[in-house]
């Protein structure tokens, strides 16, 4: 049985920018290191080809009997900038404390690697475990998955095969309580462009005589909310699910505190959707962010000019029930009514991601039909975690987006376990990336406790 941390140390010194093509090495080393570890245990490995970056598909055990689990994860990394900002190499891993320092530490390696730990522990203690185990691992998850929809195109028949997903790609509130995520808002992303005159223009010779493109943005931009809070597009809350009273009660048991959030992202007051606290926005409604905005002169000084263009980037984060193409038409054709005369407006389709929520047993809206095997994995958790953390989990939506879980429950029809297991003082695609070493401890105890029971009976 190898050492999981002297492991998680290899894996990131491989530096696995999947978007920038400078880094084809390190993604090489890291797929390379994946399907090398999954070789060594025994399983067998397939590496699938893309246009892009190779998905590794490791399997184990072949009796059509036993219980099946799809086990993802993914190998690629955020770019490192800006590296000045780091107090460790980003690539050379560094243990201080009980926290391992760099690049994808906590997104996704550390919990991947915690993930295969386990299956390597339970494996070598019961080599005839009555489960059957695929990992499926990709290499563009933070480019967006691009390869991923004709991934699933060509290999669904092998994955229907699977009773369930698990994965360990969200988030902790805390070291002390995990959270079984019950639901991840989806996406929808464009950019707006308005284009005024032909080239830059002297805004002495030329101002007052034509709509600045600035001018035009920020008189649009700003009608897309209300005062409240609210996103102000006609049609946008139109599908959108009540909230289960058993989630709001699951939420109320973190006991989170408003003054230590609002300390924490460093602001005085909160700005939300009417009627939710800043916790239950963030899980149970959409958004519409503005996450960039330019034109004209950026420079140091001034530059007395009407720029030609200016542009915004905008995120819809999407719950339940909404549709990210319906969501795009309804935002854009607002825009468009919006648009003053005297600039020309475009828009730059970017990617998607549909909302995913899965409901445990038990539960007011838990499906008539769920699958027993997801059934007996959920009340596996609720065991494991009890059992090792010393209190049950709490089943939350979370704010983020995993795109490729609502791609395999559309084709494949399979609901997902996500064992959370980073925590907010990682810091996640920023600098000075680490990863909790208890976490990971009490994280590879709580998988092999809830593979085992979820195995045939």
């Amino acid at each position: 049985m190898f050492n999981p941390v002297e492991k998680l140390k290899e894996f990131i010194r491989q530096p696995s920018v999947s978007t920038d093509p400078k880094f084809r090495d390190g993604m090489k080393g890291a797929q390379e290191f994946v399907a090398g570890l999954f070789g060594s245990l025994g399983f067998k490995v397939d590496v699938v080809k893309t246009d892009l970056h190779p998905i590794i598909l490791a399997s184990h055990g072949t009796d059509a009997s036993w219980p099946h689990v799809l086990i993802y994860g993914h190998y690629d990394v955020q770019p490192a900038e800006p590296l000045n900002l780091w107090k460790t190499p980003a690539f050379e891993p560094t243990i201080i404390g009980n926290r391992i320092y760099g690049r994808g530490a906590a997104d996704n390696k550390g919990p991947l690697m915690t993930n295969i730990a386990a299956v390597a522990q339970l494996l070598a203690e019961n080599p005839r475990l009555p489960l059957r185990i695929t990992f499926l691992i990709e290499g563009e998850e933070e480019m967006g998955s691009p390869s991923f929809p004709k991934f699933l195109a060509a290999h669904q028949e092998r994955l229907k095969s699977a009773d369930f997903v698990y994965l360990s790609d969200t988030a902790l509130p805390n070291e002390n309580q995990v959270v079984i995520t019950a639901g991840l808002r989806g996406l929808a992303l464009f950019d707006v462009h308005l284009t005024g005159a032909k080239g830059d223009l002297h805004s002495g010779l030329h101002g007052g005589v034509l709509r600045n493109p600035i001018q035009a943005l920020a008189e649009i931009i700003s009608t897309l909310h209300t005062p409240e809070g609210r996103v102000n597009v006609p049609g946008f809350y139109d599908d959108v699910l009540e909230v289960e009273p058993w989630e709001r009660a699951e939420l109320n048991k973190l006991g989170a505190d408003e003054k230590q959030y609002a300390e924490f992202l460093g602001i005085d007051t909160f700005y939300t959707t009417p009627g939710f606290s800043p916790f239950e926005s963030s899980r149970f409604q959409p958004t519409l962010e503005f996450n960039g905005i330019g034109g004209g002169y950026q420079g140091e000084g001034t530059k007395t000019v009407i720029p030609s263009k200016a542009f915004a980037k905008i995120s819809c984060r999407l719950v339940p029930n909404q549709q990210p193409d319906k969501i795009k038409k309804l935002v854009m054709d607002t825009i468009c009514a919006r648009t003053p005369k005297g600039v020309k407006l475009e828009f730059v389709d970017q990617h998607k991601g549909d909302p995913y929520v899965v409901v445990p047993p038990g539960r007011s809206n838990t499906p008539k039909d769920q699958s027993p095997v997801l059934a007996r994995a959920f009340r596996a958790a609720d065991a494991a975690v009890n059992e090792v953390w010393g209190r049950p989990p709490l089943y939350l939506r979370e704010g983020g987006s995993v795109p490729i879980i609502a791609d395999i429950k559309r084709v494949t029809g399979l609901d997902s376990v996500m064992f959370g297991l980073f925590l907010p003082e990682d810091n996640l695609h920023a600098p000075n990336e680490s990863f909790n070493l208890e976490v990971m401890k009490k994280g590879i105890e709580t998988t092999k406790r809830i593979l085992a029971a979820t195995a045939k009976r």
